[in-house]
């Protein structure tokens, strides 16, 4: 799935740059000289038998509990890289977007970064960065929100 062409046929405003690799949400941050509050960090988890989509504010770690009660799913684990791959075969392993729906993933989101006007993530690749109002991205992939991340 070409993201700049989903976003440009949903006729949302967005706007894309190139930076040095990044391979951590974090690290997309400081190549974007923007606060990791705004950036969506995506991880991928198997709840049970089925897999899903997590999105959430850079800084913050994923508490895989809260998932699974959000999930309805007793077991939840991190996927690793060879089933991410397999779910993203388009796309650089750790540059997902987060649009689990373009792959059949439901998704998740931290209310925490419902709560900024803008996001940015990976657009499918470690270089690339894409930056979109969070109304736009709430409307497209219409995640369910809640509180996925760890307590500090």
């Amino acid at each position: 799935m070409d993201i700049h062409e989903y976003l440009r046929q949903n006729k949302v405003y967005f706007v894309t740059h190139v930076h040095a690799p990044a391979y951590t949400a974090q690290a997309v941050a400081a190549e974007e000289h923007v606060s990791g509050h705004v950036v969506a960090k995506v991880v991928i988890v198997k709840g049970d038998d089925k897999f899903a989509m997590c999105v959430l504010p850079a800084p913050w770690m994923l508490d895989l509990k809260k998932v699974g009660n959000l999930i309805g799913a007793r077991k939840v684990r991190l996927a690793d890289e060879k089933e991410i791959a397999s779910l993203f075969p388009d796309v650089e392993v750790g540059a997902e977007p987060p649009f689990g729906h373009l792959y059949n993933l439901p998704t998740l989101v931290d209310q925490r970064l419902a709560q900024r006007g803008d996001v940015v993530f990976q657009g499918g690749s470690h270089q690339e960065a894409v930056r979109m109002k969070y109304a736009d991205y709430a409307r497209l992939a219409q995640p369910t929100a809640g509180d996925i991340v760890a307590d500090l």
